[in-house]
């Protein structure tokens, strides 16, 4: 796949990740997809975040996460958790 763009996850919005953690498949849902200011003008791409829901009452470590997706297929992302709210805990992932 080409270098990941805000584009690639535009269509994704409230669908579902799965990632494989200990042997358990857990789910994260793409809840926001949003632009980055643009900081270098030679930038390989445009900078973006990504937020996720994981309905887990356990709080998943900032790490890397092996993440499938049925049209993006499998993707290495880095999530770090970034609020808690009623639905679950929320994870960020930014690309720049």
């Amino acid at each position: 796949m080409d270098l990941l763009s805000l584009e690639h996850f535009g269509g994704c919005l409230n669908e579902t990740f799965s990632a494989r953690l200990q042997g358990i498949e857990a789910p994260f849902v793409l809840v926001q997809a949003n632009p980055l200011p643009t900081r270098a003008a030679d930038a390989a791409r445009a900078p973006f975040s990504l937020v996720f829901r994981n309905a887990s009452p356990l709080l998943f470590p900032q790490q890397t996460y092996r993440m499938q997706h049925p049209r993006l297929g499998e993707l290495d992302i880095f999530l770090v958790p970034v609020a808690q709210d009623r639905d679950g805990f929320l994870y960020q992932a930014v690309f720049n």
